[in-house]
């Protein structure tokens, strides 16, 4: 039997190759590349920008500046990480755009990369998750979720929905371990003071879901 970090490693091992042979000219192993991440990339984007619609945009604008930035890509993070990492620049420079704020200095290194343009991605809204296992208590988490403050939501999304571990976290925000677990621990004890009284009858009457089964909060 394969243990994760096998798995892990031989996940990471196909990735170098596939990062290798695109930059040798097989652009059109990047869907390859990119596929299994359509869905984090696309829920990080919503956990920010709170619309479907403009989270598809945010999602295919960060999948773009991925590839044309993939040459920086050096290995010293995991590629997931790396790529949720531009996910969230691209989200805060859309937020800041919606604010007619200045953009963000990211936007001033863009590559060009010729006239290669990635396939279209797939829509995320429909990718089938295991999580929705109960509608009506993920609407509960994904409300509470969206309420929480920019900070504490983006700490949430990646260690509890996406499971990133502290240090990848830590990577994607630009922020230190530490202040990683603190904010963790302040968006779990508020999440679990919004939603408890809510799930109260369903904890009671109802096993929990798989979803409530991974979250820390119950």
């Amino acid at each position: 039997m394969t243990t994760p970090q096998v798995r892990a490693e031989a996940q990471q091992e196909r990735e170098a190759a596939l990062i290798a042979a695109i930059l040798a000219g097989e652009r059109e192993k990047f869907h390859d590349l990119i596929r299994p991440y359509e869905r984090q990339v696309y829920l990080t984007s919503l956990s920010l920008v709170k619309d479907e619609a403009e989270a598809e945009d945010v999602a295919q604008e960060a999948i773009l500046r991925a590839y044309r930035k993939l040459a920086s890509f050096r290995g010293d993070a995991k590629f997931s990480t790396w790529l949720i990492a531009i996910t969230l620049n691209e989200a805060r420079t859309r937020l800041r755009e919606d604010k007619r704020a200045a953009l963000d200095s990211l936007d001033n290194q863009i590559e060009k990369e010729g006239d290669y343009t990635p396939a279209a991605l797939t829509d995320w809204r429909e990718v089938p998750s295991d999580a929705l296992e109960r509608k009506e208590i993920c609407a509960l988490i994904q409300q509470a979720v969206a309420a929480l403050p920019d900070a504490f939501r983006q700490v949430v999304i990646l260690r509890d929905m996406e499971e990133l571990n502290v240090q990848e976290t830590a990577q994607a925000l630009g922020i230190s371990v530490s202040l990683v677990k603190v904010r963790l621990h302040r968006a779990r004890l508020l999440l679990q003071k919004q939603l408890a009284p809510q799930l109260k009858i369903e904890l009671k009457s109802k096993k929990k879901s798989g979803m409530l089964r991974r979250l820390p909060w119950f």
